[in-house]
């Protein structure tokens, strides 16, 4: 006698919600009106909606996971292995040089070196030797002493060798350095000592070197475009940064990284 709502289901598989209205005339139920409502697309959106849920929650909880301490991703095999090396060489005070093309993470996995090394809490200093300009590079690196040149500070500047000395300088794109320089490095990283422009005193230096390029320095140094000794002195551990394409199953951890990442910026 009352108005009922039910949920069913059709053979034909259909979803329906059902709401019978009992009409009456003379004190009986005379009919009952039925309103039926097709609610299939509906339970359909609701469980696409639960199932992205559950998705992102999973997407979340990995992403957790995935994160460096530096906020990076690192599922794949590959990059694992690289950041696992990079562990690996961070006990001893070896050179470093990481290889990969442009955007690969050269200068994560550098980052990584350091701050699990016993230099962490030391400068992690970075130059990149193909965006300075070469009259300026060698006394950013090696610095200069008052009088060196036009326009040289009074009392002289110490360079990035210096400032960096108990840390790590990581000198990106090394293969960009000009060729003059080549001994002078050559001679910070052998003798642990280095000589300011315009003065002849040696300073010691406890820099951990990290070196990264985008070029085959092989190849360079067959055409003579790099210093053989130099190669060999920087090739002491090589990690390699590899691309994308050879890490697909990267994507989906950085696709979340980058979509948590702006949606809390926007």
């Amino acid at each position: 006698g009352g108005t009922v709502t039910v949920r069913q289901c059709t053979e034909k598989g259909k979803y329906v919600i059902l709401r019978g209205v009992p009409i009456y005339e003379d004190g009986s139920i005379k009919l009952v009106m039925t309103v039926v409502r097709d609610i299939t697309v509906i339970n359909e959106l609701e469980r696409e909606l639960d199932q992205s849920k559950r998705l992102a929650e999973q997407y979340k909880s990995q992403l957790s996971e995935l994160k460096g301490p530096r906020g990076y991703v690192a599922q794949s095999p590959e990059f694992q292995a690289a950041v696992a090396l990079a562990h690996k060489v961070a006990d001893v005070d070896s050179t470093v040089l990481i290889l990969g093309e442009s955007g690969t993470g050269k200068e994560i996995l550098a980052q990584e070196v350091h701050d699990k090394s016993r230099r962490w809490n030391q400068p992690f200093l970075k130059v990149n030797c193909g965006a300075i300009p070469e009259t300026l590079l060698e006394s950013e690196l090696f610095g200069y002493d008052s009088g060196a040149f036009t326009g040289a500070k009074k009392g002289g500047h110490a360079g990035l060798f210096e400032t960096a000395s108990k840390g790590t300088l990581f000198l990106d794109e090394i293969g960009d350095m000009p060729l003059h320089l080549h001994v002078k490095l050559l001679r910070v990283l052998q003798e642990r000592t280095v000589t300011r422009l315009g003065s002849t005193k040696a300073i010691p230096v406890d820099t951990r070197v990290i070196a990264a390029t985008n070029q085959d320095l092989e190849d360079m140094v067959r055409e003579k475009r790099f210093r053989e000794d130099l190669y060999y002195r920087l090739n002491i551990v090589t990690i390699k940064a590899p691309p994308l394409r050879e890490r697909k199953s990267d994507i989906p951890g950085l696709v979340a990284f980058f979509t948590e990442k702006l949606n809390r910026k926007y």
